[in-house]
C-alpha cells in the first residue's frame, strides 16, 4: 500500500501483520529465534526474507526508514542482533499493545538512521532505489542452506503451524504473488513440495500433507517443535484407528442384533405354520431362539440344556425355518420372511 500526498509521509508496505497464531506455531518460533547460525551469507538469506515478509519502507522526511513487525520478542531481538552483526546497522525496538481483534503485544523492529543502506543491502530495493517485490537474486540463486534460511525467516515473521489432523498445514502468509512464488521456489530448491495460494484475499503458501510438515520443521531447525508436532500426530492417528475399531465392533454387535431379532422373527413365524407338527429337538431349538431374540448363537449353545455348539444350534434352526417354508409354500400361505419388519432391521 502507498499512502501518498506531502507532508505525510510515503509508505511502502512490504508485509500484511498477521493477529492469530497458536501455541504450536510459537513453539516453532521460539526454537528458531535461538538457532545458532554462523555462516555470513545464510544470515543475509534470512534477514532479507525477514524483512522483505514483515518489513516496510517508510520514506520521513526524505529520509528511509526499514521497519519490521512481529509478533514474539524473541524474533524481534533475533533480526535486531542480525541487523547489527552481519551489518552494522543500529535498530531499535517498538512494543506495540494489542487491542480490538489483536491479542497480544506486537514488536516492531525499526532502522532509521541507515535505512536507505540497509534496504538496499538486503534487496528491498533494487540498484534504482525501486522497491523489489520478490525477493533479491542473490536469495532466490543461492545454496540450498540460503533457501533453508529464507522458509526460516519467512516463518518466523508471518508463519503458523496448526494442530496435526485431517486438515494440518503449515503456511506463510506473504506479502504479494511474487515474493509467494520466490517461497515456494525456495522449498522446491530443498526437495519440499509448497503451493501458493489465495486465501480470503491474501497470497499464501501452504504445505498440507502430514509427511511432508517435517521436512520444513527439519529443514528449518526446528527439530524439537518436530517432535512435539509426530508425538501429537501419532496420538491422533492412534486415537481415530481405535474410534474406528470401536465404531466397527459396534457396527457388528448391532448387527448380529439385528440378525437375532429377525431369526427370531421367522422362528416364531415357523411354529405357527408347523403347529404340531415339529420334531421335539428342532421345537427346543426354535423356542430357545424365541425366548432370547438378541442372544447370539454362542449364548443360545449355552443356554441349551445339555449344552450346544453353536454350529448345531444353527443346523436345527435352519432345518426348522426351511421345513416350515416349504409348508407354507404347499398351503400357498407366506413364509417364515412374512413376520421379517423393517423396524427389525433397522434397530
Amino acid at each position: 500500500m502507498i499512502r501518498c500526498g506531502w507532508p505525510l509521509p510515503i509508505t511502502i508496505f512490504l508485509g500484511k501483520s498477521r493477529s492469530v497464531f497458536v501455541a504450536l506455531t510459537a513453539a516453532v518460533k521460539e526454537e528458531l529465534s535461538r538457532l545458532s547460525v554462523k555462516k555470513s551469507s545464510v544470515r543475509k538469506a534470512e534477514v532479507s526474507a525477514m524483512l522483505r515478509f514483515a518489513g516496510g519502507l517508510h520514506i520521513i522526511s526524505g529520509r528511509i526508514v526499514v521497519e519490521a513487525e512481529v509478533d514474539l520478542a524473541s524474533t524481534a531481538r533475533r533480526l535486531r542482533a542480525a541487523i547489527a552483526e552481519v551489518y552494522g546497522h543500529a535498530s531499535d525496538i517498538v512494543v506495540v499493545s494489542g487491542s480490538g481483534l489483536r491479542r497480544g503485544n506486537r514488536y516492531i523492529v525499526r532502522v532509521v538512521k541507515d535505512g536507505e543502506s540497509l534496504a538496499r543491502q538486503t534487496g528491498l530495493l533494487d540498484a534504482r532505489g525501486r522497491p523489489v517485490r520478490g525477493l533479491p537474486s542473490v536469495v532466490v540463486n543461492g545454496s540450498a542452506a540460503d533457501a533453508e534460511a529464507v522458509w526460516r525467516g519467512a516463518f518466523l515473521v508471518h508463519g503458523s503451524l496448526t494442530e496435526p489432523g485431517r486438515s494440518s498445514s503449515l503456511e506463510v502468509t506473504c506479502p504479494g504473488p511474487e515474493a509467494a512464488l520466490a517461497l515456494v521456489g525456495a522449498a522446491r530448491r530443498i526437495g519440499i513440495q509448497a503451493k501458493a495460494r489465495d486465501v480470503r484475499a491474501a497470497d499464501r503458501v501452504l504445505i498440507r500433507d502430514g509427511d511432508t510438515i517435517a521436512a520444513p520443521l527439519t529443514r528449518m531447525g526446528a527439530h524439537d517443535a518436530l517432535m512435539v508436532w509426530e508425538e501429537r500426530r501419532m496420538r491422533k492417528e492412534v486415537r481415530a484407528t481405535a474410534n474406528r475399531l470401536a465404531n466397527f465392533d459396534d457396527a457388528n454387535l448391532r448387527r448380529s442384533a439385528q440378525a437375532a431379532v429377525a431369526a427370531g422373527a421367522r422362528v416364531e413365524r415357523a411354529l405357527e405354520i408347523l403347529g404340531e407338527d415339529v420334531p421335539e429337538h428342532l421345537r427346543y431349538a426354535g423356542e430357545l431362539r424365541v425366548a432370547h431374540k438378541q442372544a447370539s448363537l454362542d449364548e443360545l449353545g449355552r443356554l441349551a440344556d445339555p449344552p450346544m455348539t453353536k454350529d448345531a444350534i444353527a443346523g436345527r434352526i435352519r432345518r426348522l425355518l426351511a421345513m416350515a417354508d416349504k409348508r407354507a409354500a404347499e398351503l400357498g400361505i407366506p413364509g417364515t420372511e412374512a413376520n421379517v419388519t423393517p423396524e427389525m432391521l433397522d434397530q
